[in-house]
């Protein structure tokens, strides 16, 4: 199917192929009406053609006949038939064949006596003419006499009885065709055929070219007129039967008239047809052209203005008619105003802070984006939680668009609006250019601003980062800045360039997350020991439990960052139940090995609130008989400090030995240390590092374990690096020491073998 991506093609060509349409019904309707017309004429001339050559055939025949009547009633020629005289036969036939102007003419006895002048019968030919006068079947018709049609017209002989018969022969040739043909109104061929075993045959003996329909018709021996195709192609025949004397050859009367003939006085007619047509088709062709040109290009118009309008440019079209298109160019100019101011509005709300009229993060973006150079600062509002909860959500928002006009005239660059920031793009030769700059701004922009009649103070911290750097860390120069502002106030600076060292790597570790938990079943985990030295036993009584990662690919990933991103994530209590398992394995090897320690395992605060885990712990120690101690920070309940204290409570009340960790690095409560219901309290390293070393931290670590002892709680000292240090703290009663000096962490197995080197029977002890 051919398709037009153009209307104005498409109309043409419907238009134009409408039209021809119409012209070939036309013609075909004229040139059916012609040639019908033309085939009766013909078909009427072949009959009245035909009724004439059969009414000259009777003439013909009756005059042949009264010729051959007188001469056979001639007295004088019947006595010489009957005498047999020959040359008085001879020469009456001769003087009758002149005055009749046939052909030939025989004298043909019913004897068989038979003489003949101007034609020659063979024996075949004669027997033929015999049967057919014998028989009384005619005494008309035609004879094939070597090939040749003749007219045969017969005269009984009587004297008085029938003695013979006086036969006259007229050549059927194309000369007497010529005659006949000159007789008809139109130039028909006329044509006597005879038939035999070749089929039909004409004068001259060729074959007869009628298709096979007409010589069926034309065997019937009726008179057939109709449409048949000849040598001369197309043709109009008449078929009219002629008595034979031969059954087997019959003959007829073949008149036709091809069809071109017919037609060709119309010829100059559809001529003129054809040129009306082909002047009509480049009329309409142009006329349509133009036409569809005025419909089309209003259209064509407004498809491109409708283009330019998807693209987001403005575009109208010109309205020059009054018409149904008119009215749509209109309409299209109404509606693209419309969307212009639509857009327009759509696009100041997109980049544009509603609350504070300020410009957004969008209107920034786009400024960096297209930017060569520069940095971006933002301005953090320091205490913004504060400051909005003490002034409301639209107060806020005014206070926010006052402090974004001041730092726009005082910069001199369009302020954005970001979260509890605001923004700018400036322009400085270096880094020391922009911090000094974004400084001097800070300083300009903080202090009170006049709100509603009262005068509120602002702080102000800003970041500043590379406008056109890229860092794949974090790709938007914005959230640099951001960044930025948090390091400005960690350091307690006013204004800080973002520093990527410091930043670190968030997305690496946001990988470790995915892989923390996976890393507790592949292998990846394992826990490492470390002794705890009993002073007044001089051996190892304990071990730490320590979780230790080995990444595939980071190796060693430190406590302090995956342990961090579980409390984080919410991973800490699968990875500590992890821990919790595997510590009690790993202690009943160690007792099957026959070292008999306890293990200390550090939870997370986070976890002290959750019952079903304190359910996960009382049943699993329960089931294996193993001797924990699970080490908390003093500050581990206060965040809910029932719910922890009565978990404490539980693990205690279930043989689980508590040990507050890091003593004296928080803000240590005796109020909690009273509450909570432990066994052991370890002195934070701090401490301990320095205990040779400093008077005043000797005087907190004695008096640290004066009171632990007086609340019926051992102590274990963390950090003991020296022998000074081991020996200072057994003068002040500790019970327990930990540290490189004992051991620093390891695997099970070295483990086990650091506890049997010291001494295969007696229990380990501390070997230098």
């Amino acid at each position: 199917m051919i398709s037009f991506t153009r209307l104005r093609t498409k109309l043409t060509v419907l238009y134009m192929g409408l039209f021809g349409v119409a012209l070939i019904l036309v013609a075909v309707a004229v040139f059916t009406a012609v040639s019908d017309s033309a085939r009766r004429v013909v078909r009427d001339e072949l009959t009245a053609s035909g009724a004439v050559y059969e009414e000259i055939w009777r003439s013909s025949s009756s005059q042949l006949r009264q010729g051959a009547a007188v001469l056979a009633q001639d007295y004088g020629f019947r006595e010489a038939l009957a005498t047999a005289d020959e040359a008085t036969v001879r020469s009456a036939l001769d003087n009758l064949r002149a005055r009749q102007q046939v052909d030939g003419a025989l004298i043909l006895g019913v004897d068989g006596y038979a003489t003949s002048t101007g034609v020659t019968l063979d024996d075949e030919a004669l027997d033929t003419l015999w049967n057919g006068l014998d028989q009384g079947k005619l005494d008309s018709g035609v004879l094939n006499l070597g090939g040749q049609p003749h007219q045969v017209v017969a005269a009984p002989v009587m004297a008085p009885v029938l003695i013979g018969w006086v036969v006259f022969f007229d050549r059927l040739d194309h000369a007497q065709m010529r005659q006949l043909e000159g007789l008809s109104a139109i130039p028909l061929t006329a044509t006597v055929v005879t038939r035999s075993a070749l089929g039909w045959r004409d004068a001259g003996g060729m074959r007869s070219k009628v298709s096979d329909a007409v010589e069926r018709d034309m065997a019937t021996g009726q008179t057939v007129a109709g449409r048949g195709r000849t040598d001369q192609g197309d043709s109009m025949i008449l078929s009219r039967a002629l008595p034979s004397f031969d059954a087997r050859e019959p003959a007829a009367l073949l008149l036709t008239y091809p069809m071109n003939r017919a037609m060709k006085p119309y010829q100059t007619l559809f001529v003129w047809l054809g040129v009306i047509a082909l002047v009509g088709s480049a009329i309409l062709l142009a006329g349509t052209w133009v036409l569809s040109r005025d419909v089309t290009g209003p259209i064509t118009a407004l498809d491109k203005a409708v283009h330019k309008l998807q693209s987001g440019e403005h575009a109208e079209v010109s309205v020059t008619s009054a018409d149904e298109i008119g009215r749509l160019a209109s309409s299209f100019n109404a509606m693209a105003g419309d969307i212009r101011d639509r857009e327009a509005r759509l696009m100041h709300m997109a980049l544009h802070d509603q609350e504070t009229g300020l410009a957004n993060r969008a209107a920034l973006e786009r400024q960096v984006d297209g930017a060569t150079q520069g940095y971006v600062v933002l301005f953090g509002i320091e205490r913004f939680q504060v400051v909005r909860s003490a002034i409301g959500y639209d107060s806020m928002a005014s206070l926010i668009g006052l402090l974004g006009a001041r730092l726009g005239q005082l910069s001199g660059g369009a302020v954005s609006h970001i979260d509890a920031s605001l923004g700018l793009l400036i322009h400085a030769g270096d880094d020391a250019g922009a911090l000094a700059e974004a400084e001097r701004l800070v300083g300009m922009i903080e202090g009170p601003l006049l709100l509603n009649n009262a005068p509120i103070d602002i702080g102000v911290t800003a970041g500043v980062a590379h406008a056109v750097a890229v860092d794949a860390r974090i790709a938007s120069p914005i959230d640099r800045a951001a960044v930025a502002i948090d390091q400005a106030r960690s350091q307690r600076r006013r204004a800080f360039l973002f520093d990527a060292t410091v930043y670190g790597d968030p997305t690496g570790n946001l990988s470790l997350v995915g892989e923390l938990m996976a890393a507790t079943t592949n292998g990846q985990f394992s826990l490492n020991y470390q002794p705890k030295h009993d002073l007044r036993l001089d051996r190892i009584t304990g071990v730490e439990a320590l979780a230790r990662w080995t990444h595939p690919r980071r190796g060693f990933v430190s406590p302090d960052l995956f342990i961090g991103m579980a409390e984080e994530t919410g991973h800490i209590r699968p990875l500590t139940e992890w821990t919790v398992r595997q510590a009690i394995s790993d202690q009943a090897m160690l007792r099957q090995a026959g070292h008999d320690l306890r293990v200390s395992v550090n939870i997370s605060g986070r976890l002290l609130s959750d019952r079903s885990f304190a359910a996960f712990c009382i049943a699993a120690v329960k089931a294996s008989g193993a001797d924990m101690c699970f080490e908390i920070t003093e500050t581990a309940v206060i965040d809910n400090p029932e719910t922890a204290l009565a978990v404490i409570d539980d693990f205690a009340a279930n043989g689980i030995a508590i040990s507050i960790d890091d003593y004296g690095s928080g803000l240590s409560s005796l109020a909690y240390l009273k509450r909570i219901r432990a066994d052991e309290l370890k002195i934070d390293k701090a401490f301990v590092l320095s205990l040779d070393e400093s008077a005043r931290d000797a005087l907190l670590v004695k008096s640290t374990i004066d009171l632990a002892h007086s609340l019926g709680l051992k102590v274990t000292a963390e950090g003991v690096e020296t022998p000074i240090a081991m020996a200072l703290l057994q003068g002040m009663g500790c019970d327990l020491a930990q540290g490189y000096l004992i051991g620093r962490p390891m695997s099970l197995t070295a483990l086990m073998e650091r506890i049997s080197g010291s001494s295969d029977e007696a229990p380990a002890r501390l070997a230098g």
